[in-house]
């Protein structure tokens, strides 16, 4: 009867530790729904946050709640992807893949890579303009909802894959490993309301926003990772 008491007293306690956990918060954009015109619209970025992404993080804390799962970074969660939940990766890459495209995205102009990016891109690339259009082709290429990525692979060097659906290269059984850098939407919703069925001129306008400043940083911090699991 004692033993019975003690458990139940300690999984109350566990559901109320739980249920004080915040879980994962809807981030705010980091620039207004209007502020990347005209290259992406105003519908279109208001629907892809508060529908779209608000979706995924509202799903994501469902699936989590009171399992413990709610505490790890997204990250972590991630690169245990297999072992996960189906209804947890449903929604964990939707929740993360979002935050980061749109961190990567800014209206300022005139932004470039930093110095060490812009080597390396050139040993891994020929030069920026190649990468550029090998990014632009994977991504025309890419059939159905999806995502492509600039990552770092495990041995050091620059790589551009795909993942469909909301999959992620951090992912432990993701075709091409690495941590990434840069991606783009490739999910009709993130463009189709301006540019139809020219997703080609979606992929064009992408270039006009991409934050370099914070795609070098992401780019220098990932490396700093890789010295660490060294």
């Amino acid at each position: 009867m004692k033993n019975i008491f003690t458990y139940s007293l300690l999984l109350s306690c566990f559901q109320v530790a739980f249920s004080q956990l915040k879980g994962f918060e809807i981030k705010p954009l980091p620039y207004g729904t209007n502020a990347l015109e005209p290259f992406f619209d105003n519908q279109t970025m208001d629907l892809h946050y508060s529908k779209h992404y608000t979706s995924y993080v509202k799903s994501l804390n469902t699936a989590t709640q009171n399992t413990g799962v709610e505490v790890l970074k997204e990250e972590d969660i991630l690169r245990t992807y297999s072992k996960v939940k189906q209804n947890v990766k449903n929604n964990i890459g939707g929740v993360y893949n979002h935050e980061f495209f749109w961190s990567i995205l800014t209206p300022k102009k005139g932004s470039t890579p930093s110095e060490q990016l812009e080597n390396d891109i050139k040993k891994n690339f020929i030069n920026f303009d190649t990468f550029k259009i090998k990014f632009q082709k994977e991504s025309v290429a890419k059939l159905g909802s999806g995502w492509v990525w600039l990552v770092l692979k495990p041995n050091g060097k620059l790589a551009i894959c795909s993942t469909s659906n909301n999959d992620n290269p951090m992912m432990d059984n993701a075709t091409t490993k690495g941590i990434p850098i840069l991606t783009i939407d490739l999910w009709e919703h993130a463009y189709y309301l301006k540019y139809q069925n020219k997703k080609s001129e979606y992929i064009a306008a992408f270039w006009n926003l991409v934050d370099w400043n914070e795609v070098s940083k992401k780019y220098e911090l990932a490396i700093k990772k890789q010295l660490i699991k060294k």
